[in-house]
């Protein structure tokens, strides 16, 4: 028994002597853009109708894109804020306008794209990689694809009727 309170005393002091050591290293830019993307991943409101960005130069902390709520932008705003490391913000985040004929469009693309066998399986991620991103009637593609075919697939299948023009911004990732 007393080998153990050694032990475990002996774990402790290495993990207390671990952490100052953590906490004294010098906070990277890739490092603080890991932990605001962990807070932006978190924020469950998000959805593939939602488009965000994180961009960390010197410890300045900046987001853009696009959403479909005010309160979305504010309350991811609240939340990147207060990230540790963060030495300034700048919440550029474009709230999308209302529109009863953009939400029908979107809820339209949503089921053209991810009902179509090449997508589904991204259709049962919790974060489906593909973005939807709908104003005016004009489609923004943003996320990410498996490859070049995958990339021209959803662009035709998002020039649905109502649909004025569709920009295809999608990123190809093999996963």
């Amino acid at each position: 028994m007393q080998f153990n309170r050694h032990l475990a005393a002996a774990f402790l002091t290495m993990a207390a002597l671990s952490a100052t050591a953590a906490a004294q290293a010098p906070l990277t830019d890739q490092i603080l853009a890991e932990r605001v993307a962990t807070t932006v991943h978190k924020y469950l409101k998000l959805t593939m109708f939602d488009d965000v960005t994180i961009s960390v130069k010197d410890r300045n902390v900046t987001l853009t894109g696009r959403v479909t709520q005010p309160l979305k932008k504010d309350e991811l705003g609240q939340r990147v804020a207060k990230v540790d490391g963060v030495r300034t913000f700048v919440n550029d985040i474009g709230v999308l306008p209302a529109s009863l004929s953009d939400e029908q469009l979107r809820r339209r693309l949503a089921n053209q794209i991810y009902g179509n066998p090449t997508f589904q399986r991204y259709s049962e991620m919790r974060e489906p990689p593909i973005h939807i991103i709908v104003e005016d009637g004009r489609v923004t593609l943003t996320g990410y694809v498996n490859d070049a075919g995958e990339k021209a697939l959803a662009s035709a299948l998002a020039q649905v009727n109502g649909v004025f023009a569709v920009k295809n911004e999608l990123r190809i990732e093999k996963s």
